[in-house]
């Protein structure tokens, strides 16, 4: 149930009239790139699942150093990728006409790359850890979560509008947040209860 109710949240959020529209374009391209975004978060939920499977099959070692391990391997792979990627497609040519075209100047745009590479290592190290300490479902739910904090988190840092999408998205984002937490409460209470009955 609470999957449902951040899915939809998170759902409200990007299909907000208000939010970036596609500037030119077909609505064929437009809605192929929200399935081709909508199969990209359930591959990172399977993959979310498989580091769940990993930590408990595979690696059965409960130390912190294996989820950095695990987050540093996985971002070797992908950079190594990204790198290729960038220098096969011919791209890399581009990087100095992107820097010279940035608004705010050539360290602006090297700090905000530093920034977000940062940012985002962060944020996988936590999300690799949730999974080693709770799980994977509770890994996404967060990540979910996430989606719809970032556009409150605009409306007080960058003034942004308050839409009625983004209300109807922190309306559906609570009851999806209070169903997790009570259900972690009842499986709380039955292992509990499990434990009591052995020692007796």
């Amino acid at each position: 149930m609470s999957i449902f109710f951040l899915t939809v949240s998170a759902l409200v959020i990007a299909l907000d009239d208000d939010s970036n529209s596609p500037s030119g374009g077909s609505k064929w391209i437009y809605v192929i790139g929200c399935l081709l975004t909508l199969l990209a978060s359930l591959i990172y939920s399977l993959q979310l699942s498989l580091m769940q499977f990993s930590f408990e099959k595979i690696i059965r070692k409960e130390t912190f150093a294996m989820v950095l391990e695990m987050q540093i391997y996985t971002s070797l792979v992908a950079s190594c990728v990204s790198v290729i990627g960038l220098f096969a497609s011919g791209e890399w040519k581009m990087l100095r006409m992107e820097m010279e075209e940035f608004h705010k100047g050539h360290v602006s745009y090297v700090l905000t790359l530093v920034g977000t590479s940062v940012s985002w290592q962060l944020g996988s190290v936590s999300a690799v850890a949730l999974i080693f300490l709770v799980s994977s479902l509770f890994s996404n739910l967060i990540g979910t979560l996430s989606l719809i904090v970032t556009p409150l988190a605009a409306l007080v840092v960058f003034d942004d509008k308050l839409t009625v999408a983004k209300i109807a998205a922190i309306i559906f984002a609570i009851p999806g947040v209070a169903f997790y937490m009570y259900k972690n409460y009842l499986d709380g209470l039955i292992v509990e209860r499990a434990r009591e009955s052995l020692a007796d």
